[in-house]
């Protein structure tokens, strides 16, 4: 995961220090599915209408017209925007990326009539801190700290939130480079309830979701661990497995698909919270695990997970996951067994058929009570409307939307672009990776994009500052290599302290920070006077 430091988010915004230094700086704090539109309380408010062509006309004589809804959708409700002069900002996506925009926009200084109106729309109630989902697992966090809900981090806020999903996107700026000068709107989103959103500036930041299609039987028997339901269901179902499993001679199989970032942490996590009654079985297409990972993090990492007797599978990928019973019934006699015949007593356990990606390897299969799904993502740029082609957004083979320098998408004036929605590239042409430090540090500039967009002023090109990387090994553990101190690995409990402190600091908002930041406080000192407890208990016993 991203390493987040507190100096290093002051050092990421250097270029904003500079142009609002002069005493006017200001401290920069700041999808479950449904059909249903819920509005926060507010002004805004839903109406109907027949047409929106005066919201869609063009202010300059002579501009070309700009496209007008078919009939079926002049009936649509449309959102009502509290103020009809000052700017329009949605922002699609309430992950790292969009929050932290529009919390960003919400904290700078504006000229009255241009501080503009912030619609965020994301398909969740709350907001996910992706990073510590682990802890959920091990239970290290409850989960309001780490998923607060959109309603309570923007009570104090100018920022109008709507839970929805997006359905179509139909932008009118690509009518020319100067659209913005021309015409009053944007463009329009369409969400899955059935509203109508007209917008002046857009962001796109709807992040990503696990790829599991690629590998048949990997979408009906794999979990993926991305979203908060995601590691919600996967806890639900090893305490089911814990349940069953007691007491009982036959182990808890855990395989975990992957060997990046996720996929160890996943290991590294669920074998601390199995101990001996568990055995996680680790596989990667790469001969090595965390291959991108720096040095330290990784020698850490095998060093954790060759402590807990994480069996690590590499050099394969995974075939085909199929049922246990399935299998049975159709045959196959070259399922691997070990041990007695566990189909009968558990009809929910699974095979994967492992193949050799390099030489002197032979393919293999593998029984599990759980197979986990680590491998591939997929950006959730939504469909764009049937058009003509220049109506559409210019995507890359990812689905990501091809951005310039400043985070605007490409032949697209209103529209900003980031995370994993976006497909940017360094300065040695590298892509960036879709991690949450590089959404941190793209919020900060799309939202000083947008304030000089709509003042008039020079946009900043996004630049990346790789701060370093950090990882959880488990309740206790963890490992950080700052990028500003060469060869240096923090690990072990000061590692963990180090982590935990880092994503405390980057938590959305003040008062948020000041809640968790208590009730960790709280648990620390819990866990200490247990642990002397233990250990006086232990000394006592012994004399």
């Amino acid at each position: 995961m991203a390493f987040v430091a507190y100096s290093a988010s002051i050092t990421a915004l250097l270029p904003f220090n500079r142009i609002f230094s002069g005493g006017m700086g200001k401290k920069w704090n700041r999808l479950s599915p449904g059909y249903s539109a819920r509005l926060r309380a507010g002004p805004s408010a839903l109406s109907r209408t027949s047409s929106f062509s005066s919201a869609a006309a063009g202010k300059a004589g002579g501009a070309p017209p700009l496209p007008q809804l078919s009939e079926a959708d002049k009936t649509l409700p449309i959102y009502t925007w509290p103020h009809k002069k000052k700017p329009r900002v949605c922002i699609l996506g309430g992950g790292f990326g969009g929050l932290y925009t529009a919390l960003r926009l919400e904290s700078l200084l504006w000229p009255e009539d241009k501080k503009p109106q912030v619609l965020l729309v994301d398909q969740s109630e709350r907001f996910v801190f992706k990073p510590m989902l682990y802890e959920l697992l091990s239970g290290e966090v409850d989960e309001w700290e780490i998923a607060p809900r959109f309603s309570e981090l923007l009570a104090n806020t100018g920022v109008e939130f709507l839970q929805d999903r997006v359905k179509l996107l139909h932008p009118f700026d690509h009518w020319g480079m100067n659209g913005h000068k021309q015409s009053s709107c944007g463009g329009t989103v369409l969400l899955e309830s059935g509203l109508l959103i007209e917008y002046d500036w857009l962001v796109l930041a709807l992040g990503a979701e696990a790829k599991l299609d690629v590998v048949p039987g990997a979408l009906e028997f794999a979990l993926p661990f991305s979203t908060l339901e995601d590691a919600c269901r996967v806890d639900e179902k090893l305490k089911t497995l814990e349940r069953t499993k007691f007491g009982k001679d036959s182990f808890i199989r855990v395989a975990v698909v992957g060997c990046g970032y996720s996929g160890v942490e996943l290991a590294a996590t669920i074998s601390e919270r199995l101990q001996d009654r568990g055995i996680v079985q680790a596989i990667n297409v790469e001969s090595t695990i965390c291959p991108t990972a720096p040095t330290g993090n990784r020698e850490a990492a095998l060093k954790v997970l060759s402590s807990r007797k994480v069996q690590l599978l590499l050099g394969y990928f995974v075939r085909c996951i199929q049922r246990v019973s399935d299998v049975e019934a159709s045959g196959d006699a070259t399922v691997i067994r070990e041990g007695k015949d566990i189909a009968k007593q558990n009809s929910e356990k699974y095979v994967l058929e492992l193949q050799p990606a390099e030489k002197g390897l032979e393919s293999q299969n593998l029984e599990a009570d759980l197979v986990l799904w680590t491998v591939g993502s997929k950006p959730l740029l939504p469909e764009l409307e049937p058009c003509d082609k220049p109506h559409e957004l210019p995507l890359n083979a990812r689905g990501q939307a091809e951005t310039d320098e400043t985070l605007r998408v490409k032949g697209h004036p209103r529209i900003f672009a980031l995370g994993d929605s976006a497909s940017l590239r360094d300065s040695t042409g590298k892509l960036l990776p879709a991690t949450a430090q590089v959404a941190f540090q793209q919020a900060d500039f799309a939202s000083w994009n947008l304030w000089a967009a709509i003042n008039h002023r020079p946009l900043l090109p996004f630049r990346f500052q790789n701060l370093g990387e950090m990882m959880t090994l488990g309740r206790n553990d963890a490992a950080i290599s700052p990028s500003f101190v060469d060869g240096l690995t923090l690990e072990g409990p000061i590692g963990h302290a180090a982590r935990k402190l880092a994503y405390l600091i980057r938590l959305p908002t003040e008062e948020h920070r000041f809640k968790v930041g208590l009730s960790w406080f709280a648990k620390s000192a819990v866990d200490s006077v247990a642990l002397l407890q233990s250990t006086l208990t232990k000394v006592l016993s012994g004399t």
